[in-house]
């Protein structure tokens, strides 16, 4: 399928122009190849991808939290003490909270800041970024050069790559958005915005 930014556009007025240029390349050059080749499989990954990425606004985990917001959105990793000393730390709350998971390292190894969620579906984790750096997607060391997960086209094709990589289309062909909002999110974390893009995605693509 070949998508146009006028489509996406009378979806969604309000969209990152530059990014969303580049998307539409990356995506009529790549989509086929990662199957998101049908309509409902089309409305179902750019509803999850312009959630996730606030329609295109960021391609970058934000780890700038103060303490009040560390100890709502990671109680598991802070207390009132260090979250007072780590606020507005981005690079410490990073490694910090991804530490020992996803393939990554302790604290101190960086891992954490060093594979933050990146991309329009952000990949997070050492071992999340291996599995598309070995894969014949990638092109270039992208374990030396993480950042590149922010560029175009990678943070467009680690996306499509994701979604292909973890099945997604199952859950796109029954139309289910609730199994697929868990599928990407591990819950149902922006459930609703993700119906709301889905609808205004229905309605432009005729479905």
């Amino acid at each position: 399928m070949i998508i146009k930014e006028s489509q996406i556009l009378d979806a969604v007025p309000i969209t990152n122009r530059k990014r969303l240029t580049e998307f539409v390349a990356t995506f009529n050059k790549w989509g086929e190849r990662f199957d998101i080749d049908t309509p409902l499989r089309v409305v179902h990954f750019l509803a999850q991808c312009w959630h996730e990425s606030g329609a295109l606004s960021a391609v970058e985990e934000n780890m700038n939290y103060s303490a009040k917001r560390l100890l709502q959105v990671f109680p598991k990793y802070f207390d009132a003490n260090t979250a007072q000393r780590y606020a507005h730390k981005p690079q410490m709350i990073a490694n910090r909270v991804y530490a020992n998971r996803m393939g990554n390292g302790n604290e101190a190894s960086g891992d954490g800041w060093r594979f933050k969620g990146r991309g329009i579906i952000g990949t997070t984790g050492r071992a999340n970024y291996k599995e598309y750096a070995v894969s014949e997607f990638c092109v270039g060391d992208l374990m030396s050069h993480p950042e590149w997960l922010a560029l175009n086209p990678g943070a467009y094709k680690s996306a499509m790559f994701f979604w292909w990589n973890n099945d997604c289309n199952r859950w796109a062909d029954e139309d289910d958005v609730d199994g697929l909002t868990r599928r990407i999110n591990g819950g149902y974390n922006g459930l609703q915005d993700r119906k709301k893009y889905l609808n205004s995605f229905k309605e432009v693509f005729g479905l």
